[in-house]
C-alpha cells in the first residue's frame, strides 16, 4: 500500500507546484479564465482532449468494452470523426471570431455574434451551462470516490471529499493556466498508462491463449461489431448512441475554451494532429482494456458485473493489479485521478468564469474588474464545487446501481445539446438569428431532460431512447428548433453584419 501512496503523493505535488507557478500569471478575470490567450498547441490539444475524456474514459469506456466487446470500438470511430471536425473545421474559425470580438467566454462570443442589446441570450446561456456543468462535475466527483474506494479501500464519501479538495485547491490557486498545464501533465499520464496496460497484458499471454475464440465462446456478441444478435434495429440504435457521444466535441464550452485561449491559428493547425493522435490512442486502448479484461477474468456463464463491478467499471483497476507491481498500481491511481480532475477543474473554471463575467459583471456590476473579478471567480469556483459534491453524494444514495459511463454521459449530453448545434450554426450560417440561438439552447435543455426521464419510459419508443441515450435526440431537436425559428423570422441586418465580420476574419 505504501507504494500506491508514494506515487499518489508525488503526483499531487506536481499538480500543486504547477498551480502555484501558474498563479503568478493571474491578475484579472481574463487571466483567470483564458490564461490571457497564451496557450501553446501541445497544452491546448492535451488539455482539450483530457477535459473531454474524463473518468468516463478510464472507468466507463473500459467497463463498456468488457460488457459489450468489439462493438464498443464504435465509440472510437465516432470520437475520431467529431474531434477531426472540431479541430479541422471549427477551431480556426471560432478562434478568429473570438479574437475579432475580443471575447473571453463563449457567451461573450454569442452576444457579439448576434449583436443583441438585451441580456436574454447571456442569461439563458449562463444558467443552462451552470445547471448541466453541476451535473457533469458531480458525476466526476462520484467517480473520484469510486476510484479511491476501489484502489485504496477508502470509504466512498471520504474519497469523493478528498478528490474535491485537491481539484478545488489547484483550480482556485492558478485559474485557467493551472488547469491547462495540469491537463497537459495529466493527459501525458493518461496516454502512457492506457496504452501500456493492454499491450503489457497481451504480451503476457501464452501461445495457448486464443482471445477471439475464447470471447466467442463466452458470448458470441462480444466479437460481433454490431453486438449480440448482429445488425438489428435495436443494435443499430445502440451503436448510433455510442458513435454520437463524440458530438460533444463540436461546441461544448469547456472544450472550445481551449480554442479561444490558444496563442494563434497556427497553433491550432499544429495542435489538431496532436489531438487526433491522443484521441485514437486513449480511446482504442480503453476499449481494448475492457475486451482483454473480459477474456482474463470471466468465463462462460459468468456475469461480468459479479467479477468486475457494476457496469464492469472495475475492469481497469482489476487488470492493473493483475499485470503490474504495487509501485505501478500507484501510477494508475494517479492516471484515473488525472482523467477525473482534468475535467472537474476545466468545468469549474468555465462555470465560475461564465457566472462572474457573463452575469455578475456584464448584467449586474459593469465596473467589476481586475483582481476583484478574479477573486469573485475563485469564490464561485469553490461554491460550484461544494454544490457538485452535495449532488454526487445525494445521487450515490438515491441510485446505488448507477454506472459512471451513463452518469457522465447525461451531463456531457446536456452541455452538448444546449451549445453544440447553436455554435455550429453561429459559425457557418449567416441566417442564424439571436432568437434562433435562444430557442435552440432551450430546446436542447428540455429535450435532454425529456429524453432521459420521459420518452425513455414510453412503451414502444422507450427502449430506443434508452439505447441511444439523450445525445442524438437532444442534439437534433436543438438543431431543428434553431433552424426553424431563424427562418420563420429572419434578420437581414444581422446577416449583413455576419458577412462583414466573416470577411474581416479571413
Amino acid at each position: 500500500m505504501i507504494e500506491k501512496y508514494s506515487m499518489l503523493v508525488l503526483y499531487l505535488a506536481v499538480l500543486v507546484g504547477l498551480s502555484i507557478f501558474a498563479a503568478k500569471r493571474v491578475h484579472n478575470i481574463k487571466g483567470y479564465i483564458t490564461g490571457n490567450k497564451k496557450l501553446g498547441y501541445w497544452v491546448a490539444a492535451f488539455s482539450a482532449q483530457a477535459t473531454g475524456e474524463s473518468s468516463w474514459l478510464l472507468l466507463g469506456v473500459t467497463g463498456m468494452g468488457a460488457m459489450v466487446g468489439f462493438s464498443a470500438y464504435w465509440i472510437v470511430v465516432g470520437e475520431m470523426i467529431c474531434v477531426a471536425i472540431a479541430w479541422f473545421y471549427m477551431a480556426e474559425k471560432y478562434k478568429k471570431f473570438t479574437d475579432h470580438y475580443d471575447s473571453i467566454t463563449m457567451t461573450d462570443y454569442l452576444v457579439s455574434r448576434f449583436k443583441t442589446n438585451t441580456h436574454t441570450l447571456r442569461i439563458v446561456a449562463s444558467v443552462s451551462l451552470a445547471i448541466f456543468i453541476l451535473i457533469y462535475i458531480s458525476a466526476q466527483i462520484d467517480a473520484t470516490g469510486s476510484a479511491f474506494e476501489r484502489f485504496l479501500d477508502w470509504d466512498y464519501r471520504v474519497g469523493a471529499a478528498v478528490g474535491f479538495l485537491i481539484v478545488v485547491a489547484y483550480s482556485v490557486i492558478g485559474g485557467f493556466v493551472a488547469v491547462a498545464w495540469t491537463d497537459m501533465f495529466q493527459g501525458v499520464v493518461m496516454v502512457l498508462s492506457l496504452v501500456a496496460l493492454p499491450l503489457t497484458a497481451y504480451l503476457m499471454l501464452g501461445p495457448t491463449d486464443h482471445v477471439y475464440d475464447t470471447l466467442q465462446s463466452i458470448d458470441p456478441g462480444l466479437v460481433n461489431i454490431w453486438g449480440n444478435g448482429g445488425l438489428t434495429s435495436m443494435n443499430f440504435a445502440i451503436v448510433l448512441g455510442m458513435m454520437l457521444i463524440g458530438l460533444g466535441f463540436l461546441g461544448s464550452p469547456q472544450v472550445f475554451a481551449r480554442f479561444l485561449s490558444i496563442k494563434s491559428v497556427e497553433e491550432i493547425k499544429r495542435g489538431r494532429w496532436v489531438a487526433l493522435m491522443f484521441t485514437f490512442l486513449v480511446d482504442a486502448a480503453a476499449v481494448s482494456i475492457g475486451v482483454l479484461g473480459r477474456y482474463l477474468f470471466t468465463e462462460v456463464g459468468t456475469d461480468p458485473t459479479d467479477v468486475l463491478g457494476n457496469g464492469a467499471q472495475n475492469v481497469l483497476p482489476t487488470m492493473v493489479e493483475y499485470v503490474f507491481p504495487a509501485i505501478l498500481v500507484g501510477l494508475y491511481v494517479a492516471a484515473v485521478l488525472s482523467a477525473i480532475m482534468s475535467t472537474i477543474s476545466s468545468l469549474l473554471i468555465v462555470a465560475a468564469g461564465s457566472i462572474t463575467h457573463d452575469l455578475y459583471r456584464k448584467v449586474f456590476i459593469a465596473e467589476l474588474d481586475g483582481e476583484k473579478s478574479a477573486s469573485v471567480s475563485r469564490w464561485l469556483t469553490v461554491a460550484f464545487a461544494i454544490l457538485a459534491l452535495v449532488i454526487a453524494l445525494i445521487v450515490s444514495y438515491l441510485s446505488p446501481t448507477r454506472t459512471i459511463f451513463w452518469f457522465v454521459i447525461f451531463g456531457w449530453s446536456g452541455i452538448a445539446a444546449i451549445f453544440c448545434p447553436m455554435v455550429i450554426m453561429s459559425l457557418f450560417w449567416k441566417g442564424f438569428t439571436a432568437n434562433g440561438a435562444i430557442c435552440s439552447m432551450i430546446a436542447g435543455f428540455l429535450m435532454t431532460i425529456l429524453a432521459k426521464f420521459v420518452f425513455s419510459e414510453m412503451a414502444i419508443i422507450g427502449p430506443y431512447f434508452v439505447a441511444m441515450e439523450t445525445m442524438p435526440p437532444a442534439f437534433l431537436f436543438s438543431l431543428f428548433v434553431g433552424y426553424i425559428v431563424s427562418i420563420m423570422k429572419p434578420d437581414p441586418a444581422l446577416e449583413k453584419n455576419f458577412i462583414k465580420d466573416n470577411d474581416a476574419i479571413k
